[in-house]
């Protein structure tokens, strides 16, 4: 996993104003931007609060890490006289996650032979695939290496990587390297 993505709702407005007075780590200039910019260091994520109460969190690792940080957000917010009413509503959007294959994959043959695929090398070095179940875009490299984008939960990343490798492999698209 490289990048989850998630929204996060608390149901209630926030006075950005107070938040920025009281925490003061924040970066807020509503000339700017309309959201406030919460950054933690452990886990590393970036949090972007408006004053509807949502909130976007980019850069957890894992779901754990996701949560954990929200958790953190919301307890500093309290411990800081920001009144919180209810739980955070969180809901993954994407995540954005890296593998390899370890063979090497002929991306000529394969872009010829499996649906839902662009392979425009003058364009991109990379095999663009849309897969249907479950519904993520993956980026194959001749090198095995590959990006998956578009899950909405971990699992989805295993499987996606396990089905395309059988199909790569029904497809005699793949070859040590």
């Amino acid at each position: 996993m490289e990048n989850i993505v998630a929204t996060v709702s608390l149901d209630q407005t926030l006075d950005l104003n107070l938040i920025e007075r009281s925490i003061l780590t924040v970066e807020y200039n509503p000339e700017q931007f309309p959201g406030l910019v919460y950054r933690l260091d452990s886990p590393k994520v970036t949090a972007l609060i408006f004053k509807s109460g949502k909130m976007v969190v980019t850069g957890a690792k894992s779901t754990r890490d996701l949560i954990e940080a929200v958790k953190k957000i919301v307890r500093n917010l309290k411990k800081h006289g920001i009144q919180i009413y209810g739980r955070p509503k969180v809901q993954i959007q994407n995540i954005v996650a890296s593998a390899n294959l370890n063979v090497c994959v002929d991306l000529e043959r394969a872009a010829l032979t499996l649906e839902n695929s662009m392979y425009e090398p003058e364009q991109f070095p990379g095999l663009i695939h849309r897969m249907d179940e479950p519904r993520v875009v993956l980026l194959i490299f001749s090198s095995g290496k590959m990006v998956i984008t578009g899950a909405k939960r971990e699992e989805e990343v295993y499987e996606a990587v396990n089905k395309i490798y059988e199909k790569l492999k029904k497809l005699r698209a793949i070859r040590p390297c």
